[in-house]
């Protein structure tokens, strides 16, 4: 195996050799014209987008700034939204469901480092998977760890540090994120916390 090979196979890796660098400097030369976009531009956006991600739904957008490292490691789905300062650290695969919606200062990281400083300072690294189900929202300043997994219809409440997977149907917060509670038909009713509709969200 050669060294992206390996990067994509979830194996210690030198993120110097066998075209990893060049590849990453192409990515933030795209990401650099992305995120200098006029903001009237959405044409112009969606299609810089397309060439930046490996796959995209066709209503996906993210908000300038965005940074990522390889970004064609990068999918998401239909309807896809990201505020503010979307932070993907790509090594590994990192796919998103349809509907996602990402607060400002998400940052999804499936990178990682040795924890003894001796083999760390060799520069190897590693990264693990990603996965978020459909119909989550992260809010804002949420961190995903390495390899960790968010089911279908999750919320993930403000400045959380996900370290482990968090299951369907949930609301999870804290550092480390914890779930607090399932999400249940009851809460069809209201738009935030005890809050309920005073129209119809279907019309």
């Amino acid at each position: 195996m050669n060294h992206k090979e390996r990067m994509l196979a979830g194996l210690p890796f030198k993120p110097w050799e066998d075209g990893l660098s060049e590849e990453r400097m192409a990515c933030q030369q795209r990401l650099a014209r992305y995120n200098t976009l006029p903001p009237e531009d959405r044409t112009a956006a969606s299609a810089l987008l397309r060439e930046i991600l490996g796959d995209m739904g066709e209503t996906a957008r993210i908000v300038p700034p965005f940074y990522c490292d390889y970004g064609k490691n990068i999918r998401v789905g239909e309807n896809f939204f990201a505020n503010f300062h979307f932070t993907v650290l790509d090594s590994a695969p990192v796919v998103i469901g349809k509907n996602a919606q990402i607060a400002p200062n998400v940052s999804i990281y499936t990178a990682g480092h040795p924890l003894h400083p001796d083999t760390r300072a060799t520069g190897m690294e590693y990264g693990l998977p990603v996965t978020v189900g459909d119909n989550v929202w992260l809010g804002g300043n949420v961190v995903l760890c390495p390899g960790v997994t968010i089911g279908d219809n999750v919320v993930i409440g403000a400045g959380s540090v996900v370290t482990r997977d968090i299951p369907s149907w949930t609301v999870a917060a804290g550092n480390p994120c914890r779930v607090l509670r399932s999400i249940t038909e009851e809460d069809r009713a209201f738009y935030c916390k005890n809050r309920p509709f005073d129209l119809d969200p279907f019309l």
